[in-house]
């Protein structure tokens, strides 16, 4: 698994690596799901597409997750097959496309109230970029 669980006082805390951009980004969704015990109903699923822009990465990513968290709370889904396109060739500003096939949620843990941009700072590894990323619960 490219991400694990790190302790922290109030929320939870989740550390990210990836060989690329759009890589951290998939699997930064799917650890949040992961950490939030969320399971998937195997029918009924639909293919969605979602677009976003922001100022920087870190903003890509808060902005992608955000409506991530934002779509399980409303309608109770959450994707397993996620595919994420990023353009930073014309940056600023930094563009998202991802495909997502969702699914309804069919149990969960603890509900995230928000992505949060505390101590936010995708940074280069040696296995490519890495980033924690603090969940409001």
């Amino acid at each position: 698994m490219p991400f694990e669980e790190l302790p922290h006082t109030a929320d939870w805390c989740l550390r990210v690596w990836a060989p690329d951009l759009p890589t951290l980004f998939t699997e930064a969704a799917r650890g949040m799901y992961s950490t939030a015990g969320i399971k998937l109903v195997e029918t009924g699923r639909i293919q969605r597409t979602f677009f976003t822009t922001a100022p920087d990465a870190e903003g890509l990513l808060v902005g992608f997750l955000s409506e991530l968290v934002f779509l399980l709370e409303k309608d109770h889904l959450a994707f397993d097959d996620i595919e994420v396109q990023v353009d930073v060739e014309n940056a600023p500003p930094f563009r998202l496309s991802a495909s997502l096939c969702d699914a309804s949620v069919l149990t969960s843990g603890k509900a995230i109230k928000a992505v949060t941009y505390h101590n936010l700072n995708i940074h280069p590894v040696r296995q490519g970029l890495e980033v924690e990323i603090v969940f409001d619960v």
